[in-house]
């Protein structure tokens, strides 16, 4: 159990267990052991953190159950210390702490470059041991170490080498004192990472003749095996999220991709066994993965596999079931990618990066809450997001940094949609949860984004320099634009958005933006700064009419265009209604299929069915051809893709196949097919049913309570029940509404 505590008076020292060795070659794991003497045990805390990742047993019992403990971060700025209950742990006599140290996140592989030893070449650890606020051990030159244990290799993204022989440890040594201060701890805030759901393996034969372990749910953790073998037999699994088009073990969709920076990623275990029953599971990896490939010659009639599941703990707080099964399997397949992504923070894959992408938080937070209770989890990426801000304001694509940080990352930083994630994120916790503490915690790092894109705003291209706003205009610098647009390749793109600008995307985001921390200004009682912000706004917005429409009419075959300008409120009056019907005759045309890309997919259904569009905004929902959300259904996905096409029809597999991103549709499900909406603490109702779902209903343990919305059709009727915790206003189609209390209510259209 991790309590809520302050920091120590440290009188630990930092302590590194390994001998002198090649700085650039893999390192064992290291075992770190104490013996210390106590009296009548008390109420007892162990405060600890480390370079790298620990697990921590007092006299042989696991301390706690945080796994890749202690988490992710930017180590130099901020490094976070965990405080144990070890009350019941202790006894009176003679006692052992043991700690073992992998790589982590410190120096093994990680980000979109698979960079090892980012952080440092050494792993080192800090621990107190208090009891009634009195150490009675600490971390320092007295401890013994050994590297002779049996974790052999430990890498968070390439896997884990176990020889169970070596299980009974040998070679024991003294540590070296470090000096790496504790001005950069601080304690812990979050919530810990976890093992959870557990999956069954079943045994297939691919038609290649391999042996595969098939999990059934692609999910972010590692298997645990159970076996009967020979010491020395030795057991290897290669971790995959899919088969090939032939039915056979493939790694193809997360090897090296279009910016060619890093090797694909092994996700591979290897297992040397001991003499009888061996049981194992990883200590400092975790993989993306439904299949794992077995190559021994170990007789595996009575072996068992388990998958288990690893990420933050984050109680499920919505929970959707309507008439189509594959609906509800797409409602699944988000919740499981926003579990294979929430590890500390959010990021974007569990296999290929893992990084915290910026872009994919902020249009993803407002589904993330319905989801489930991840307000920790937010809060603390956004903490990484500040400590990663550049001083002019710049927020930077990924937190915590862990790129090269080379000449060309460094131009591609900055982008909108990405960086606007800093206001984006914080807002859709205040609507959910209602607390301006999130507001409070990040209006420096808001405004000096907003300060930021007002500089970059000066500069104009020579083409737009007529625009009577055009220092109200972003059209230069870097910008992703609408990442993974179906029918945009995108090296193609990345280059044309770098040569060319995107002005209709970037000012958006800038009129967006500045909106948003306008309001946010009012609420935190500083009228002078929403008025400045309201004005940046307002002209933000002529210059987006002014150079991305004509007189307010939008002329593009891409949907994205104008999804984006109604949603964000670009337009005014009629000019809303007549995008709308001019974005429906697009969807129409293309044959009931949608063609946006990262940023406006959240936007696109709901602004069809405000805008009068249901028939086709449920059309879109149902699409079970690519593009379209149902197509990786019927493909067998339990995850959400990166690409509409992670596996093409022809069965060939690329990029991840578990991204939250596309998942955003579940904010709709949510919030426009149940029409369940929390605004600050006001509820509104405001469904939207379609007779394509038959019946449909939901529940939110929101903020505020319990909410349930339902609907169904029968006898030429439209029935709805609705449960509401706190006072509501509930719209029912066609504009009926009431005012009601806290309780249950049911209604019916005819």
């Amino acid at each position: 159990m991790i309590r809520n505590a302050a920091l120590p008076a440290w009188q630990a020292k930092w302590i590194d267990p390994e001998l002198p060795h090649d700085a650039e070659e893999k390192q064992p794991a290291s075992y770190l052991r104490r013996r210390f003497t106590t009296k009548t045990p008390g109420s007892a805390c162990l405060y600890i953190t480390c370079h790298g990742l620990y697990a921590a047993y007092l006299n042989g019992q696991r301390v706690g159950d945080f796994v890749l403990a202690p988490g992710a971060g930017d180590y130099s700025k901020r490094l976070t210390v965990q405080c144990y209950d070890v009350t019941e742990l202790l006894k009176a006599g003679e006692n052992e702490l043991t700690v073992i140290l992998g790589d982590g996140w410190y120096r093994g592989g990680v980000g979109v470059d698979g960079l090892r030893n980012y952080c440092g070449f050494d792993i080192a650890l800090l621990c107190q041991l208090e009891m009634n606020g009195q150490p009675v051990l600490l971390s320092d030159e007295y401890w013994e170490a050994s590297q002779q244990g049996p974790i052999r290799e430990n890498d968070l993204e390439i896997g884990e080498n176990y020889d169970a022989r070596l299980e009974a440890i040998s070679g024991w040594h003294g540590v070296t004192v470090r000096d790496f201060g504790f001005a950069h701890l601080a304690p812990t805030e979050s919530v810990p990472i976890l093992e959870q759901e557990r999956f069954p393996g079943k045994l297939i034969k691919t038609p290649n003749g391999e042996t595969v372990i098939d999990f059934e749910q692609n999910l972010a953790g590692y298997t645990e095996l159970r076996l009967i073998a020979k010491a020395g037999q030795k057991i290897t699994l290669w971790h995959g999220e899919t088969l090939d088009e032939n039915g056979n073990f493939t790694q193809a969709n997360y090897a090296a991709d279009f910016r060619d920076q890093r090797p694909g990623v092994p996700q591979k275990i290897e297992y040397i066994c001991k003499d009888g029953l061996n049981e194992y599971k990883p200590s400092f990896t975790i993989m993306g993965f439904r299949y794992a490939r077995v190559e021994t010659e170990i007789d595996l009639s009575d072996a068992q596999f388990t998958a288990i599941a690893v990420y933050s703990y984050m109680p499920q707080a919505g929970f959707f079931e309507c008439g189509s099964a594959d609906v509800n399997q797409l409602f699944h397949n988000s919740l499981w990618s926003m579990k294979s992504n929430f590890c500390d923070i959010p990021t974007d894959c569990p296999t290929r990066e893992r990084a915290g992408w910026t872009g994919d938080a902020g249009l993803f937070a407002p589904t993330a809450v319905y989801l489930a209770d991840c307000y920790p989890i937010l809060r603390k990426w956004l903490g990484e997001c500040r400590l990663a801000q550049e001083e002019n304001g710049l927020v930077a694509n990924i937190a915590p940094i862990n790129d090269k940080r080379d000449q060309i990352a460094l131009m591609l930083q900055g982008s909108a949609g990405w960086g606007d994630a800093c206001i984006l994120v914080p807002w859709a916790l205040y609507q959910a949860y209602g607390d301006k503490t999130i507001l409070k915690e990040n209006y420096g790092m808001m405004t000096g984004w907003l300060s930021f894109c007002e500089n970059r705003a000066k500069e104009t291209r020579p083409r737009n320099e007529a625009n009577p706003w055009k220092e109200f205009l972003i059209d230069t610098g870097f910008h992703w634009g609408e990442w993974l647009e179906p029918g945009h390749v995108m090296p193609e793109e990345m280059r044309k958005n770098m040569m060319e600008g995107v002005p209709d995307m970037a000012t958006a985001y800038y009129f967006r933006s500045a909106s948003l921390l306008s309001r946010i200004a009012e609420i935190l009682g500083k009228p002078k700064d929403a008025a400045r912000f309201a004005h940046i706004a307002e002209n933000a917005k002529k210059a987006f009419r002014f150079t991305c429409t004509d007189g307010g009419k939008i002329t593009s075959d891409r949907q994205c265009q104008y999804v984006r300008p109604i949603a964000f409120g670009l337009l005014n009056g009629e000019e809303n209604q007549q995008a709308a019907d001019a974005l429906n005759e697009l969807v129409i045309k293309n044959g009931y299929h949608l063609n946006t890309g990262f940023l406006s997919t959240p936007d696109l259904c709901r602004v069809l069915a405000d805008y009068g569009h249901v028939d086709t905004a449920y059309r879109l929902l149902l699409q079970e051809s690519c593009p379209g959300w149902l197509y990786a259904v019927k493909k067998g996905a339990t995850t959400i893709w990166e690409t509409w096409d992670g596996v093409r029809p022809d069965g060939t597999v690329h990029q991840s196949l578990n991204h939250y991103a596309y998942g955003a549709i579940c904010g709709w499900l949510m919030g426009g097919v149940f029409g369940i909406q929390l605004e600050a603490g006001k509820l509104t109702i405001r469904p939207c049913p379609h007779p394509s779902l038959g019946w449909a209903k939901a529940k939110w343990l929101s903020p505020v309570g319990e909410i349930r919305s339902g609907w169904r059709y029968a006898d030429h009727r439209l029935h709805f029940e609705f449960t509401v915790p706190v006072p509501a206003e509930i719209i029912l189609p066609g504009g009926e509404t009431h005012q009601v209390k806290a309780g249950a209510y049911s209604y019916e259209v005819f």
